[in-house]
């Protein structure tokens, strides 16, 4: 609880001064109960009520066990930029120094809409450290403008030694800038949305070899084949900040009793790679999917959590990602789901994971 509440309380208490819950404690009791599996502030509330007794031992809980209203108002009411600085923080203590690929790429929360806008439901952008396997940053993209949450989002981090990976939608100057400007190195995806820069990129390998490159593969997955090749060349001149390379990343995709699919991705990178570490950061970078968004959908229930009213959609969803990161790195072995249930039925195995915070 010391590390937590270190970090935490730091974010202002939005209730009237004479609030009975404490706010780190109420938040504390709100992460261990979606590290047994609750999914909304209902089951939140009566997580509390039923483990009182083994919660007191680590917080003093002096009014009783928080209500369904307390957890709904206070998370309702939280500052989402005061909450995501403090889980940047803690979560840069928690995992000590990164390096290699992090990942930036949206998410809606698609049970996250007000009656009738359920084509529209509110969308974050999630920073995701692939190679450590944690998330260490989320924003809200504001009016579902993806790009300013992300600068948003990278003007919390410092990213030393790292190199970001985005889709094209991100393959601007600007989001380049605020990339160079946490310390990382960028490699962006380029695609047709960037028509000059796409054809200049384009002409430096018309007269290359392609054989000349690396290659990876085949793997072969659920009757699927997929091999890969990567060029990269230098380029300066281009007027695209700290561009230093360009990359050509080919993808050979065979399904069983499918014709043979050819992807081609081009990518502006700020650091000269070589071509292994070029096919390395490519496949790396859709970690973000299958290790971060579809583990939140399936063991958090997000796509299913209908918390909408004010800032509770934004401040839950990084709290699941508070609890995925405490759990994915507890060393116990077993999925995600396993994990979860595990805590929810073991008080010892609960308090291990809470201990593990630290």
């Amino acid at each position: 609880m010391g590390d937590f509440e270190a970090f935490f309380s730091e974010v202002p208490d939005p209730r009237a001064s004479n609030a009975r819950h404490d706010l780190v404690e109420v938040m504390f009791v709100a992460l261990a109960a979606v590290l047994c599996g609750a999914e909304d502030c209902t089951e939140m509330a009566e997580f509390a009520d039923t483990k009182l007794e083994v919660l007191r031992k680590i917080v003093s809980l002096a009014h009783g066990p928080p209500s369904h209203d307390t957890f709904s108002r206070i998370f309702r009411l939280l500052e989402p930029e005061s909450f995501e600085a403090a889980f940047a923080k803690f979560t840069r203590a928690f995992a000590g120094a990164l390096s290699g690929v992090v990942a930036i790429d949206g998410k809606a929360l698609r049970g996250a809409y007000e009656r009738g806008r359920k084509a529209t439901p509110l969308h974050l952008v999630n920073v995701w450290a692939a190679e450590a396997r944690l998330v260490i940053g989320q924003r809200l993209a504001p009016g579902r403008n993806e790009i300013l949450g992300a600068k948003q989002a990278l003007a919390l981090l410092r990213l030393d030694g790292c190199i970001v990976t985005a889709d094209a939608l991100h393959c601007r100057a600007d989001t380049a800038q605020a990339i160079l400007d946490t310390g990382a190195d960028y490699a962006l995806v380029l695609k047709a949305n960037q028509p000059t820069l796409l054809a200049q990129v384009q002409a430096r390998f018309d007269a290359l070899d392609p054989a000349g490159g690396a290659a990876s593969g085949p793997d072969r997955a659920h009757d699927r084949s997929e091999s890969r090749t990567a060029l990269v060349v230098p380029a300066q001149g281009m007027g695209f900040p700290g561009l230093a390379a360009v990359a050509r990343v080919e993808t050979r995709r065979k399904m069983h009793g499918a014709p043979e699919a050819v992807i081609v991705r081009w990518y502006l990178l700020s650091t000269l790679l070589p071509a292994e570490r070029m096919l390395q950061v490519a496949r790396t970078h859709w970690t973000i999917e299958n290790q971060l968004h579809w583990i939140l959908d399936v063991a958090f229930e997000e796509d299913r959590a209908r918390s909408r009213k004010d800032n509770a959609p934004q401040n839950l969803a990084l709290l699941r990602k508070l609890a995925l990161n405490i759990a994915r790195h507890h060393p116990a072995k077993g999925s995600m789901k396993k994990k979860l249930k595990r805590a929810g039925w073991n008080d010892a195995f609960l308090i291990s994971m809470i201990s593990h915070m630290r």
